[in-house]
Parts: C-alpha cells; sequence; structure tokens
C-alpha cells in the first residue's frame, strides 16, 4: 500500500509537471528586429492602392468617401484583434459636424482609436498618430487621393500596431501602452488632434510622446542624391532626451539620415505648427514629426499610390516603429525637459 501511494503520488506530479509544461507559452525568441521586419514594402503598397484609392474619394473630412476610410481603419484594427480603447468595437471617437466651425463639414466626424494595453505600466501612454483625411474633390470631380498625404503615415500605423501586436501574441508585449490615433480634420486645421488633446481618452499628464507620421512616402526633390533620408522635426523643442533616444536607435537598427533642416526655428515653412503632433507639443507632450518634404505632387490630383517609394517608405516606418518600442520599454520615462 506504502509504494502504491508513493507511485501515485510520482505519477500525479508529473502529470501536473507536463500540464505546468503544456498551458505555460514560453516567450517567442523573435526580436524587435523581427518584429520591425514584418513591416514590408508589399504590405504597405497593399494597404496604399485601397486607402487612397479613387473609391474613398479623396477622404474629405465629413463625407461619404472619409466614411469608407475609417471603416477601413476599424475593420483592420476588428481583423487583427487589437481592441478599441473607447468601448468593444467601438473604435470612433465622435468629432461633431459642428466643432470645424465655418469649414461646411458635411456629417459628423472621427477619430479613429484602436489600443494596446502595457505589461507593466499601462498607465504610460506612448501615441503614434497620422491624420486619415485628405482635402476630397474639386468642382469637377476630380479626386485628390492624397497617397503620400497622409495614405503613407495611415498605413504605416497599421503595419506597426501589427508588429506591435504580434509581439504582444508572442509574449513580448511592449511595458507601456500605445495609443493608435488616427485623426480627422487635418486639412482643414488640425481639428481631430485638437478635439483629442481637449477630450483625451488617456490624461495628458499620462501621455509620455507622440510620435506623428504625415508624408513619409515620397522624395523631397532637393534629396534626390540621397534619398535615404527622413526630416525630424520637434524631436528636441520639449525634451532633448527624446531627441538623443530618437538618435540612439537610428544609429543602432535603421541608419537613416536624420535631416533637421525644418526643426530650425526660423524655418519659413513653419512645418513644426502645421501638422498634428502640434497639438500635443502645446500641451507640453514631447513629440517627434516624421516628414519626407514636400513634392510636385504635394496638394495635387497627382499624388497617387503609383508615385510611392515603397522600400524607402518600409524603412522610415521600422525606423518609428523601433523608437516607439524603445521608448515604450526603456526602463525610464521619456520627460519634457524644456519649456
Amino acid at each position: 500500500m506504502k509504494f502504491l501511494f508513493l507511485l501515485l503520488t510520482v505519477l500525479s506530479v508529473s502529470c501536473n509537471s507536463a500540464q505546468n509544461s503544456v498551458t505555460k507559452t514560453p516567450k517567442s525568441t523573435m526580436t524587435r528586429v523581427d518584429y520591425a521586419n514584418t513591416i514590408t514594402a508589399s504590405d504597405l503598397k497593399k494597404h496604399l492602392y485601397i486607402y487612397a484609392g479613387d473609391e474613398m474619394r479623396g477622404r474629405m473630412t465629413g463625407t461619404k468617401g472619409q466614411k469608407l476610410a475609417v471603416e477601413y481603419l476599424r475593420n483592420f484594427y476588428q481583423d487583427h484583434n487589437i481592441p478599441s480603447p473607447i468601448e468593444e468595437n467601438n473604435y470612433f471617437q465622435k468629432v461633431p459636424k459642428e466643432y470645424f466651425g465655418r469649414k461646411n463639414v458635411e456629417l459628423d466626424s472621427e477619430n479613429v482609436l484602436a489600443f494596446i494595453k502595457g505589461s507593466e505600466k499601462p498607465e504610460e501612454i506612448v501615441i503614434l498618430s497620422a491624420h486619415l483625411d485628405h482635402v476630397g474633390t474639386d468642382d469637377q470631380g476630380n479626386i485628390f487621393n492624397g497617397a503620400d498625404d497622409d495614405g503613407s503615415g495611415t498605413v504605416a500605423m497599421l503595419e506597426m500596431a501589427e508588429a506591435f501586436q504580434k509581439a504582444v501574441e508572442d509574449g513580448n508585449g511592449p511595458k507601456r501602452s500605445i495609443l493608435f490615433l488616427h485623426v480627422t480634420g487635418e486639412e482643414i486645421g488640425l481639428y481631430g488632434s485638437k478635439y483629442y488633446t481637449e477630450n483625451p481618452i488617456f490624461p495628458l499628464e499620462n501621455t509620455v510622446v507622440n510620435l506623428n507620421t504625415d508624408m513619409i512616402g515620397r522624395i523631397d526633390p532637393n534629396k534626390a542624391d540621397n534619398p535615404e533620408y527622413i526630416y525630424l522635426i520637434g524631436s528636441d523643442k520639449l525634451s532633448q532626451e527624446l531627441h538623443d533616444v530618437s538618435e540612439a536607435v537610428n544609429k543602432e537598427y535603421v541608419n537613416l539620415e536624420l535631416d533637421y533642416t525644418f526643426n530650425d526655428e526660423n524655418d519659413p515653412n513653419r512645418f513644426y505648427y502645421r501638422s498634428d503632433h502640434y497639438n500635443f507639443a502645446k500641451n507640453n507632450v514631447p513629440v517627434i514629426f516624421y516628414f519626407n518634404g514636400v513634392h510636385e505632387d504635394y496638394h495635387k490630383m497627382t499624388d497617387t499610390p503609383d508615385k510611392i517609394e515603397y522600400e524607402l517608405m518600409a524603412k522610415r516606418t521600422q525606423l518609428i516603429f523601433q523608437t516607439a518600442w524603445e521608448i515604450a520599454n526603456r526602463e525610464g520615462r521619456i520627460t519634457a525637459d524644456k519649456k
């Protein structure tokens, strides 16, 4: 009997150990580089030919074309099991048409939000943003597709979200939370980002940084001889630490030329004030604006998906992803150390 009792005890322990080894999922051996490499030119191209296609009718704020655009974004996040921070299956932060003042917006509009909760510091939020709208059509019905502006930033966000979600599923999710924020109304006055900062889903004091992507698919004619670049704007305006982290990440993982031409306080273009990051900067949130510069198709009917440099766009997107990864996982929080 004593022998039988011991035998049953050993078998029980062995079975429990085997069960634990099955149910406990070990972390994947994939690295941050592996996740970054899931961002590909072919996937970006697949999304952009739809998102900046004629069916979207130029995505003017408050139009049926813009509604198709936000449905595409919502469907993507649902299909990839990336939840909404608002409520289940509702990824839209409504922006009433009255909010746009005298801009003659036909319908209420919406920001689109998706969310990955941090594993260790979920209350600290890294916001990745891009504007989902463009300028619509003209009086003759010609469509302004806005492939670069800002279809490129929009689909880059989708690819980054998918890469982060893959990390989550592998047990390698970010320590801090990440909010994917697609804002409306940029072309008519930065309205969507303004609305979010006035009605934040998460307290702005908990927002660590805003990495804003607006036009990353083309090459500035002035950079034709050196296309492996990206313009960075605002990285050192509020936080020297953010600037230093950005530089170090690029040197370690991507090695693009980081060009600060438009970061100059005396830049006559004043790009720092002209995209959605600015509404976060006004609230003392450190920002980086990623930008390829203007080109001959800027705000013209010819800003179409066939003009995009997809391999270069993938590399730029990987830089933004790697920067977000670093900020979301580093021990200390990026802080605003300037005013």
